[in-house]
């Protein structure tokens, strides 16, 4: 095989990916301003894959808890397949199928979001969070390989990565969660104001006005989704 080969055609994957994916910044932004909304009035963002997916959910959630540029406030964000100890008690009593979906129904509140990944869109146990979440009221976001597939069915919104090739998706899901945090934090400020300030509604123009927050069980907010918009009291 002649040198340079291997890198050759995996730039060039990358490169045809790359070239679909720019189409994605305007949903980039509205997923990241959504999330800084939600999680600034008190929301929590859980997160879930399998193998390498797993490792980029918990990369997200690290993104979140802590900061990605500037110090903020910490916001909360759960990678499901950290919490080892919940994780093998629920495959070994309930089966594999269940042990995000069952971590979805005791962290999981209405107003909340479910991400989750996949590089084939095909994992049982994701499909299955992706239903327990629609029945627990979350917003359910799917990152996927190239679809239609069953994962981005189930989930409310997909970001699927047009490629073959499941590196050159991992790849795009990591830059994905970075974009995600930088329209975050970019939003952030002017969704702390909207907290601080109950006049402040948080709207999409395209859309009907979200309803007032509504309180959580003990002390959490719910933020219901939008951009930022002032209205008169």
């Amino acid at each position: 095989m002649p040198s340079g080969s291997l890198l050759d055609t995996h730039l060039t994957n990358l490169a045809a990916a790359l070239v679909p994916y720019r189409r994605c910044e305007s949903q980039l932004a509205r997923w990241g301003a959504d999330l800084a909304h939600r999680l600034a009035g008190g929301g929590r963002l859980l997160v879930a894959g399998n193998g390498g997916s797993a490792a980029e959910a918990q990369h997200l959630t690290a993104e979140l808890v802590g900061k990605l540029h500037h110090d903020r406030q910490p916001l909360s964000a759960i990678a499901l397949h950290a919490e080892t100890s919940a994780l093998t008690a629920i495959a070994n009593d309930y089966g594999y199928t269940d042990v995000y979906a069952r971590q979805v129904r005791a962290h999981g509140r209405p107003g909340d979001v479910l991400l989750l990944l996949s590089t084939s869109g095909s994992s049982a146990n994701l499909v299955t969070a992706a239903l327990a979440a629609r029945e627990a009221g979350l917003t359910s976001w799917a990152l996927t390989g190239a679809a239609p597939n069953p994962l981005a069915d189930a989930c409310d919104e997909v970001l699927a990565v047009a490629s073959p090739d499941t590196q050159v998706v991992q790849e795009l899901h990591l830059v994905t969660s970075h974009l995600l945090c930088e329209y975050l934090e970019q939003e952030l400020p002017a969704a702390l104001a909207a907290v601080a300030d109950p006049t402040a509604v948080h709207h999409d123009p395209g859309e009907p006005a979200a309803p007032a927050r509504s309180v959580r069980t003990g002390v959490e907010v719910v933020l219901d989704g939008g951009t930022g918009q002032q209205v008169d009291a």
